[in-house]
C-alpha cells in the first residue's frame, strides 16, 4: 500500500511531537514540515531527518494530509488553505478561535469530502479508553483540570486552553442538548481568563460542574462521574480509572472485582463492588494520529470530527460570554 503523504505545519512543542509520532506510523510518510520560525523548523528538520519547506505553498503541493499545530489564532487561515486544496486536516484543539471560523472549516471539509479531525487528545487517554466496555450514563459530572502557569497557551482564555478538553469529553458522554450554562472566572497573570468554573445543565437533567485553572501550584486532572448505581473516578495524569458499582446480589462477579458487602433490604438489596479497569499502555498522541491516518485510508469518519470540535467550541464560547457578562455586572 502506498504511504499517505503528510506535512506538519507548526514545529513548536506540539508540532515537534507530531513529527516524532508520525515518523513511527508505517502507513504514512512525513514529506516535510513548515514553520514561520525558520530556526525552529531547521532544528526539527535536523533532529528527525525531514525536509523543511520555507514556503507553505510548496509544502501543500506535495501532501495529501496535514497536521496543524500552530497558535489557535492561525488555525482557520492554515486549515482553510489545506481544505481548499483537497488536503485532509488534523488540527490541534480548539478547532479555531471563533464559531464562524469553525463552521466554515466544517462546511468546506464536508463539501470537499475531506477528513477534519480535532486534537482533543484526552478522548484517547488510557483512563477513558479503559472504560470502553462500561455503560456510561452520567447524571452528574465533576471535573477539575489545574495546571502550573506556562506562557504557552495564554493567547486564549483558559476555557479554550484547558477546560475545552473536559467540555469535549462531557459532550461525548452526555447524549443530550445543553439547556443552560452559568459560569464565573477571572484573569490573574495574563490578559485572558486564567481561572474558570462552569455549571452546564442538559435537557435530560444531567449536570456537569467544570473547573479549570492554569495558575495552580500543582497539576490535577480528574473527572468524577455519578450515575444510577455507579460512581466512576478518572485520573487523566496517571491514566487510571476506578469504578464503584451496585450490582444484584446474585450476579457473578468478575475475578478482578472486589466486594465491599451488601446494602439495602429485601428485593432492593445490592452488592457494592470496586473495580479498577486494566490500565492500557497507550501513547494518546500517537493513537489519535494513527486513527486520523486510518480514517483517511479506510474512508471512515474521524473519532473526533470537526463537528465535535465545533460543538465543544460553542459551549466554550457560551462559558466565556457568561463570565464576561458576570464581570460587567460586578463592575457596575
Amino acid at each position: 500500500m502506498e504511504k499517505l503523504k503528510i506535512g506538519v505545519i507548526g514545529t513548536g512543542h506540539l508540532g515537534k511531537l507530531h513529527v516524532k509520532m508520525f515518523k513511527q506510523i508505517p502507513e504514512c510518510e512525513v514529506v516535510g514540515i513548515y514553520d514561520n520560525n525558520i530556526q525552529t523548523a531547521k532544528e526539527v528538520s535536523q533532529e528527525f531527518n525531514v525536509k523543511m519547506f520555507e514556503n507553505l505553498e510548496n509544502l501543500l503541493k506535495e501532501i495529501q494530509a496535514s497536521s496543524i499545530a500552530v497558535t489557535t489564532t492561525s488555525h482557520h487561515y492554515i486549515a482553510k488553505k489545506c481544505l481548499e486544496r483537497g488536503i485532509h486536516v488534523f488540527i490541534e484543539k480548539p478547532i479555531t478561535s471563533s464559531i464562524s471560523e469553525a463552521e466554515e472549516l466544517v462546511e468546506i471539509s464536508v463539501h470537499n469530502k475531506l477528513n477534519l479531525q480535532v486534537g482533543h487528545i484526552e478522548r484517547f487517554n488510557p483512563a477513558i479508553i479503559s472504560l470502553e466496555n462500561f455503560i456510561i450514563e452520567p447524571l452528574f459530572i465533576q471535573t477539575d483540570r489545574l495546571a502550573q502557569f506556562n506562557p504557552r497557551g495564554t493567547d486564549v482564555a483558559v476555557v479554550l486552553d484547558l477546560m475545552i478538553h473536559d467540555i469535549d469529553i462531557i459532550l461525548s458522554l452526555i447524549k443530550s442538548e445543553v439547556k443552560k450554562i452559568d459560569a464565573n472566572g477571572v484573569a490573574v497573570v495574563s490578559d485572558n481568563l486564567d481561572i474558570a468554573n462552569a455549571r452546564i445543565e442538559f435537557e435530560n437533567g444531567a449536570v456537569a460542574n467544570v473547573t479549570a485553572s492554569r495558575i495552580s501550584q500543582k497539576k490535577l486532572r480528574k473527572m468524577r462521574i455519578f450515575q444510577r448505581d455507579a460512581y466512576i473516578s478518572l485520573d487523566f495524569i496517571t491514566g487510571v480509572s476506578e469504578v464503584y458499582r451496585l450490582l444484584p446480589t446474585d450476579q457473578i462477579l468478575d475475578s478482578s472485582s472486589m466486594s465491599f458487602g451488601e446494602i439495602g433490604v429485601g428485593e432492593k438489596r445490592k452488592r457494592l463492588i470496586y473495580e479498577q479497569p486494566e490500565l492500557r499502555e497507550i501513547n494518546a498522541l500517537k493513537y489519535e494520529l494513527e486513527l486520523f491516518i486510518k480514517s483517511i485510508i479506510y474512508k471512515t469518519q474521524p473519532v473526533v470530527s470537526g463537528i465535535d470540535g465545533l460543538k465543544a467550541l460553542k459551549v466554550a464560547e457560551i462559558i466565556i460570554n457568561k463570565i464576561e457578562e458576570n464581570r460587567r455586572k460586578f463592575k457596575n
